[in-house]
């Protein structure tokens, strides 16, 4: 067994998203999600002439590093083709029993070779950025991502972000003296991960970095979560009606530049060209 899989038989990926922070990112993330597969299914509808329902049966989406299925299991439910390839044999499991409407396999974001090319219209890369260190392992996925999608198609990549791992381990937790001395952090604080801190974090221009590398336009970034993880305690202290109203912010400024990055995590949405 991995270290990354001992971390996620232990680690409630479930209970994170339920949670009033988790919830914001994963609403806003949603409702992004829905754009680009109602543009594929409006695409369907157009060139065949099905309706609006027959359509989005047709539309496929691919969720790479799908966990215990948060995202493909309701995206499943809402009658879309949905396949989940998840590398933890216990999240695998616990997907499985959720839904045996999606297809669901176990395998590693670095090599889809179960999955034909130009298979699926949009295509979800959320977990695997977060574990894979250094570039060309990440680029490995974005490549494989990029194999399966359809041309013309959208893949939404999440990623971990350098000043939240900074802010929240180096100073709320107060780690910052033994990362510098352990150089950790380099002198303007970009993290230097390795597998044993499980995860990797990145700054705008990395991310840039590997869209170039691979060709893949971007349609936008976002920040899901904005400071929703750094004031969890405020979150929870809300009423429903202004916890309702603090998504509602998010969803409203979650593209301003001004805030990309200072999350703790981004989506970045590309197009296959």
């Amino acid at each position: 067994m991995t270290q990354l899989e001992e971390y996620y038989n232990k680690f409630n990926e479930e209970k994170r998203l339920n949670s009033r922070h988790g919830q914001v990112e994963y609403r806003v993330s949603m409702e992004y999600i829905h754009r680009y597969l109602d543009e594929a299914a409006a695409r369907i509808t157009s060139e065949s002439g099905t309706s609006a329902d027959t359509a989005r049966g047709q539309v496929r989406l691919l969720d790479i590093g799908a966990g215990t299925g948060r995202y493909s299991v309701a995206l499943a439910e809402e009658g879309y083709d949905v396949t989940a390839v998840e590398l933890v044999r216990y999240n695998l499991g616990i997907l499985k029993k959720k839904a045996s409407s999606v297809k669901a396999m176990q395998g590693n974001a670095v090599n889809l070779k179960k999955l034909e090319s130009d298979s699926f219209d949009v295509t979800l890369l959320f977990g695997p950025m977060y574990h894979l260190f250094g570039f060309e392992d990440k680029r490995k996925a974005l490549d494989e991502a990029k194999r399966v999608t359809k041309s013309g198609g959208v893949i939404l990549v999440a990623y971990c972000m350098n000043e939240y791992g900074v802010i929240t381990y180096g100073f709320k937790e107060r780690h910052v003296l033994e990362c510098m001395e352990q150089e950790r952090f380099t002198e303007d604080f970009k993290t230097i991960s390795s597998p044993d801190t499980l995860y990797d974090y990145m700054r705008i221009e990395d991310i840039d970095a590997l869209n170039a590398a691979e060709e893949l336009k971007r349609i936008k970034i976002i920040s899901p979560d904005g400071p929703a993880n750094y004031i969890r305690p405020f979150l929870n202290q809300l009423s429903e009606k202004e916890f309702e109203m603090f998504v509602r912010y998010q969803m409203a400024v979650c593209e301003r530049p001004d805030l990309i990055g200072a999350g703790a995590h981004t989506i970045d949405i590309l197009r296959k060209v």
